[in-house]
């Protein structure tokens, strides 16, 4: 028998890193490493030191290789996905010149507002980019660091985000991909390019970005010496060019060239996200219109507040995440990070709806339901921009695919289900 082959994706998220071994011929899963990634920032701020990125990259992969059983040499191939959205500049060396503006740094908002009005307004962006700029994307963050922090805006020598900067550290080569791209809000997703006006109007130059690969490229260098001695892996091996979380996870659930919301798709995690793929480039100022990894399109809604939101509430009270009973009269809106969507970055919680009677048990399920009921409600937004009526019983009866981390959870699960009173599809349960 021949000598099992394996690559390894990983995905860098918000709180952590994940490493995927998985077996080249039956892709089977066999085995996971971890390691954690830390988030500092209040006020709205959120950042992330990118080496820390790194080191948990390196610190997975070696969990995951351990765990398989399987010596480094049956690696063939690795690629990463992670967070959209973030801000990383680089110096000359590829080093960090700063801390990663995070996705959920809310800072940017006034910034995100001046760009929308600057080219024309909403309409505006989204026939250009399919996104309207908010705190999150990639472009606002740009613009306010260029206002706040001028020195290391100025001294740039690069500037990615933060699956481009992990991937340049295992190919020595600068990469980025349709998908991720489209989430900046300068890469056009009508043109398939980085949007030359756009950048123009953020002061931008396109010479600090890395080059788009093209879609469906499976490997665009390969990995170094240097990085191959942090990893303990075999110098060599391809590195693919990656993606967004987001478009990552259409992948993995085979959405690509599915009808419209035939096959919606709700992801729990530290945000809370909505999707679906789409043959048609999706044009409407209610959602992101991303491109897909596989040349198709992807429609989304983000909320910013999922499960960390919750499990703050849990903390609060001193009970388990699972510990927890329907509401009843309490409504606890979790607009602890501000919100995304509703477009509401200066937001915070609320509770309403106290009586003598209320328990902790319920003023936690009150969190679960004000989470999961703002992720629905985002996924009427993304049914009704894509020309479907939420509340035609065809529609409100297709199957929710479940994923994320709140996905594995049970008081999550029953939550959503029974708020959104549709059957529920949970892979890998």
């Amino acid at each position: 028998m021949p000598p099992r082959t394996v690559v390894i994706g990983v995905d860098s998220s918000t709180q952590s890193t994940k490493a995927a071994v998985v077996d080249t011929v039956t892709g089977e899963l066999l085995a996971v490493g971890r390691a954690p990634h830390v988030v500092t920032g209040e006020g709205g701020a959120r950042e992330s030191d990118p080496e820390v990125w790194w080191r948990a990259l390196c610190d997975a992969v070696a969990g995951g290789l351990k765990e398989s059983g399987l010596p480094a040499s049956s690696v063939t191939g690795i690629a990463v996905a992670g967070q959209q959205h973030g801000l990383v500049v680089l110096d000359r060396s590829g080093r960090p010149l700063r801390p990663a503006l995070l996705w959920n740094d809310t800072r940017s908002a006034p910034q995100a507002a001046a760009l929308t009005a600057e080219l024309g307004g909403p309409d505006a962006w989204t026939a250009r980019t399919g996104t309207v700029p908010v705190a999150s994307m990639t472009a606002s963050k740009w613009r306010w660091l260029r206002e706040n922090d001028p020195a290391n805006a100025e001294a740039a020598a690069a500037v990615r985000l933060p699956h481009d900067f992990l991937t340049e550290r295992l190919a020595g080569t600068a990469a980025t991909d349709p998908g991720d791209a489209s989430g900046t809000c300068w890469y056009s997703t009508g043109t398939h390019a980085y949007d030359p006006e756009l950048l123009g109007l953020l002061g931008l130059d396109e010479a600090l970005l890395p080059p788009v690969a093209a879609t469906g490229a499976v490997r665009i260098g390969s990995l170094t010496a240097t990085a191959a001695e942090a990893l303990g892996l075999p110098e060599g091996i391809a590195v693919a060019a990656g993606t967004g979380d987001n478009m990552s996870a259409a992948v993995g659930l085979g959405l690509g060239g599915a009808g419209l919301l035939d096959h919606p798709v709700l992801s729990l995690g530290t945000s809370g996200t909505v999707f679906a793929a789409s043959l048609a480039r999706p044009a409407s100022t209610a959602l992101s219109g991303f491109a897909a990894a596989d040349g198709t399109y992807l429609p989304l809604a983000c909320t910013l507040n999922c499960t960390l939101a919750v499990d703050k509430v849990a903390t609060l009270l001193g009970l388990h995440r699972d510990d927890a009973a329907p509401g009843g009269e309490a409504v606890l809106l979790p607009f602890l990070d501000g919100e995304r969507t509703p477009d509401l970055p200066t937001s915070a919680g609320l509770l309403t709806g106290l009586r003598h009677d209320t328990t902790p048990q319920q003023l936690l399920g009150a969190a679960y339901e004000g989470a999961a009921f703002t992720v629905l409600r985002a996924l009427d937004e993304l049914s009704r921009a894509c020309g479907l009526d939420p509340a035609d019983p065809e529609v409100a009866a297709r199957p929710l695919r479940l994923i994320g981390g709140g996905a594995q959870g049970r008081t999550w699960v029953e939550t959503v289900r029974r708020l959104s009173g549709r059957p529920l599809i949970v892979p890998g349960s």
